[in-house]
């Protein structure tokens, strides 16, 4: 993605191992990325400005749990990080019920 986010991998990964742990350095695709941050922009403009960071975090886990159960590519994350994201704005307060 860019030298910022390779070294805050290196740190996660740095942060596993001091913790008896090995994890392969996250990576972030652009297309990945660009999504979470439009999931976001649409939190913080519907609900709360402070939920956007523990949505994204949210979203992370769910993408990273459809790759573990389906061997899911980027793009498909992708697409399942927007699908979420278009029905939070659909609905237009945010609320992840919906």
């Amino acid at each position: 993605m860019n030298e910022f986010f390779a070294a805050l991998g290196r740190r996660w990964t740095e942060g596993a191992a001091k913790r008896g742990a090995t994890i392969a350095v996250p990576d972030l695709d652009p297309a990945v990325a660009e999504e979470i941050l439009q999931l976001a922009r649409v939190v913080a403009h519907s609900r709360e400005r402070s939920f956007a960071p523990l949505a994204s975090f949210t979203a992370g886990v769910a993408a990273e749990r459809l790759r573990a159960a389906k061997g899911a590519d980027a793009s498909t994350v992708a697409a399942y990080v927007r699908e979420v994201r278009e029905a939070l704005e659909r609905d237009g307060s945010g609320d992840a019920r919906a």
